[in-house]
This record gives C-alpha cells, sequence and structure tokens, in this order.
C-alpha cells in the first residue's frame, strides 16, 4: 500500500474495521482473531493509538505471519508494506471469515474499537449460529435406552423405512437407530429421543407444536379451539396435519369437459404439510424457552418457528438456499419422505400456489435473527365468486382427447377438429393455457400438450 493510502486510513481513526499498533506485540492475535470472527478489518503496525507515525522493521512482518498461522485455526490475511514518513508501517488486511478463530485459547471479537473476548454463553451461541455445535447430534445425558419407544419403531417407523428405501433392515432396531446417529456410545442423541422418545417432553419440555383457531382475522381473547401436538416428531407433525386439514375448507367446481365436480382446498395441501414440517425439523432446539406456534385465522394460517435464518439464507433466497438446523433430524425425516431429501420442499409450495385453481397470494416470510414468521393466505374469499370456464366445442373435443390418450399435439388437434388453420388450433391451446386447464410439454415441433 502507499504512503498516500496509509495516511488515509489513519485519518479514519481507530473503529469497527481499524486498529493501530505502534509496535509488534503478540496481543495482535487478538486483533487478528477477531475481524476474522466479526467483519474484515484493517490492522496498521507502526502506528499508536493517537495516528502518530511510529514504524517498525521489517523483520516484525515475519513474527506477524507465525502469529496468523498460529490463531485456531489459520486465519485468512495479506501483510503489505508502505513508508509514511520514511517509516516502515506494515499494514495485516483480515478477511471475514465463516469459522470461529481463537488465539490463546480465547475467542475475540470486534466491538467498537476494542477486541473484546467473548463469555463461553457467547461462544455456544455463536457455535450454533454457525452450525459448528448441533442440538441433535448431542447425547441426551438424562436419557438412556429404556426412554426409546421400540414399539413404534418396529410397528412404524421400520415398516414405511423399508417401503421408502425398498430393502429391508438388516440388524435389530438398535443398530438401525445407530446407524441414524439416534444413538451414540449406548445413550440416546438427542435427535434419537425427538423422533423416537416415548415422551421427549420429559427432556424437552417445550418441543411440542401449539395451535391456536380464532374466528376472525385478530387474535381474540376466546379462542375457537387451542391444541397441543406432544410424542415424538412424526406423531406431531401427522397430527397437526390432520387438524389442520379437518378445518380447511374446500369448495367444488364443475369442469365443462369433466363429469366428477373438483375440490379446491383453501389453501395448498402440500404446503401445509411441508411447513408443519419445516418448523418440527428446523426450529431452534436449543431455545427451550418458546416452542412451534401455528395460529389459524379466517384469512391465514401462520406458523411461528424459533430459531432465525442461518448466515447467507433470506426471505428472498430460501427457495434457492438449502439449509438443515438440525441435519440428523432431517435426513432421518427425509428416509421416510417427511420432508424433501433434496431441499425442493419451498420449490414445490411456490409451485403448488402457481398451479391453484384460485391463485392464492405467495407465502410471506418474516425473519430476524431469532425466529421465522411464515404465512399462508386462504382463497376462501374466491368461494364465494362464481368460477365460470368457458371453453368451445374445439377445445371441448381435445381436452376428452387429452382425457382419453393422455396427451394432444398440434397435429392432433388439427386432425380432430377438420377445416381449422394452424393459427386457430395455436389460439385454441394457448387460451386452454391460459385458463391452467392443460400443459405444455417439450418444444417446437415435439411439443405436447397434458392435463394440468
Amino acid at each position: 500500500m502507499n504512503g498516500k493510502g496509509i495516511e488515509n486510513l489513519i485519518e479514519k481513526g481507530e473503529g469497527q474495521d481499524l486498529e493501530f499498533k505502534s509496535m509488534f506485540t503478540n496481543d495482535i492475535g487478538n486483533g487478528v482473531c477477531a475481524f476474522a470472527n466479526t467483519n474484515d478489518g484493517t490492522i496498521l503496525v507502526g502506528v499508536d493509538n493517537k495516528g502518530a507515525i511510529a514504524g517498525v522493521s521489517k523483520k516484525v512482518e515475519e513474527q506477524i505471519a507465525n502469529i496468523i498461522d498460529s490463531c485456531d485455526p489459520p486465519v485468512r490475511a495479506a501483510i503489505e508494506t508502505g513508508i509514511v514518513d520514511e517509516k516502515n508501517i506494515l499494514v495485516v488486511k483480515v478477511k471475514k471469515s465463516r469459522q470461529v478463530h481463537s488465539w490463546k485459547g480465547k475467542i475475540y471479537v470486534r466491538v467498537g474499537s476494542t477486541n473484546r473476548p467473548l463469555s463461553m454463553q457467547e461462544i455456544l451461541e455463536l457455535g450454533q449460529k454457525l452450525g459448528k455445535i448441533r442440538f441433535d447430534e448431542q447425547i441426551c445425558e438424562e436419557a438412556s435406552l429404556d426412554d426409546i419407544d421400540w414399539d413404534f419403531i418396529k410397528s412404524e417407523f421400520i415398516p414405511v423405512y423399508e417401503t421408502v428405501s425398498e430393502k429391508k433392515v438388516v440388524g435389530n432396531p438398535g443398530e438401525l437407530l445407530e446407524s441414524l446417529f439416534c444413538i451414540r456410545d449406548k445413550k440416546p442423541t438427542n435427535a434419537g429421543v425427538l423422533l423416537f422418545g416415548k415422551n421427549p417432553q420429559k427432556f424437552f419440555i417445550n418441543s411440542y407444536v401449539a395451535l391456536a383457531r380464532y374466528k376472525g382475522v385478530v387474535e381474540d381473547i376466546e379462542r375457537l379451539d387451542y391444541k397441543e401436538f406432544t410424542g415424538n416428531l412424526f406423531q406431531q407433525i401427522d397430527n397437526c396435519d390432520e387438524y389442520i386439514k379437518e378445518r380447511t375448507a374446500t369448495m367444488s367446481r364443475l369442469l365443462p369437459y369433466q363429469v366428477q365436480r373438483q375440490d379446491i382446498p383453501e389453501y395448498g395441501l402440500f404446503s401445509i404439510r411441508e411447513l408443519i414440517t419445516n418448523a418440527a425439523c428446523h426450529r431452534d432446539y436449543f431455545n427451550q424457552h418458546s416452542k412451534v406456534i401455528i395460529k389459524m385465522f379466517s384469512d391465514r394460517v401462520e406458523f411461528y418457528n424459533p430459531g432465525g435464518l442461518p448466515a447467507g439464507v433470506t426471505p428472498k433466497n430460501i427457495t434457492e438456499k438449502q439449509f438443515s438446523r438440525n441435519s440428523i433430524i432431517a435426513k432421518v425425516l427425509a428416509k421416510v419422505r417427511y420432508i424433501e431429501e433434496l431441499g425442493e420442499g419451498w420449490n414445490k409450495i411456490i409451485d403448488e400456489h402457481k398451479k391453484h385453481p384460485l391463485r392464492p397470494e405467495f407465502p410471506k416470510i418474516k425473519a430476524d435473527d431469532y425466529s421465522v414468521l411464515i404465512t399462508l393466505f386462504s382463497t376462501k374469499e374466491k368461494f364465494k365468486k362464481k368460477i365460470a370456464i368457458h371453453i368451445n366445442e374445439r377445445q371441448r373435443k381435445a381436452m376428452t382427447y387429452i382425457e382419453k390418450h393422455g396427451r394432444i399435439t398440434n397435429k392432433e388437434y388439427l386432425d380432430i377438429n377438420k377445416g381449422i388453420t394452424a393459427r386457430t388450433a395455436l389460439n385454441d391451446l394457448n387460451d386452454l393455457l391460459k385458463k391452467n386447464l392443460i400443459v405444455g410439454r417439450g418444444e417446437k415441433k415435439g411439443r405436447y400438450y397434458e392435463l394440468q
């Protein structure tokens, strides 16, 4: 760095991303780790805390490099040399890291112009936030193998597991749970207790789903109903899903080409189950002061989940990022198809909303460092409007043809509607696409259409 650049930094003064050191001392390691743990930062060695130029020997560069390499784990940083007032200044540029770094057994963070060591509680919280300490991986010291519901595993979990995996379980149920990391060192892990425990709430008091149902659009003093879904995670998900769907309104409509009526639920049924499962799977179980809360109103359902979104995941990019706070729980749920193993759940929620005949508003996501709130919006108001889908006789023939043959091409459309032009056929098919009655597959000459 040239002298002018260093002078500009000195003029800026010490702060959140800049520190001065008049000489080499070992506590430069504090600053290196603090910046790596907090934000990009620069240390000027050879400048005192008042901004006066002290200068350092060029030999100091090697000593600073040793400190950088001695951080645990080593920090990514660059050292540059500059000259101000004919004196050597070393410029140490540190990049924010995704890891947690310590110096001489302490973890530092940058707070203003100081490097502050973290308390033990803060270290645990930082490890949890970065996913270095996972709740579900820990052994549940208070529990024993007698607290596992072996009857549930044998009669309900293993049959589904074998059906989905298309192979028989080799060995006994205990060995299966060990392979799923639900048992370690002959003790249940937290994941094992939550997934297969006889009474998980005995060990984690708020590990259940609370649901309140209201008559209108605001929280009233009097609720229509209040339920607590306890038991293991499979039971919570299934029972809560069943409860909500039993109270989800449904309308019926008769499409012009069908004999049977089409039932249309006010909410996407996949979306309901996926959001319940996501809440149970991805909540912050370290926080036992709160629980998963679902609120049903006349115009929406709200899903409240303790634990904010991780670094890099936002409400805008949640469909693109894959994340699991509790990876063992997620993997076990995926083994029996309670969640999407490839992280496709949110894409399917959006797709379900796009294909819903009543075009509901897309889910709304609000998140902070401590919680996530997702809202599904009802289409019940649209039930009151008469939904008329008009199609012409040519289109009616095409819909009947697709029902019989599974698909139709442009050429086949022309064959069953003699005397029309290719332009008319294309217009008819595009109209059916707009009315969400068919879906197009393939490109150009190979293009065909199926029922939506």
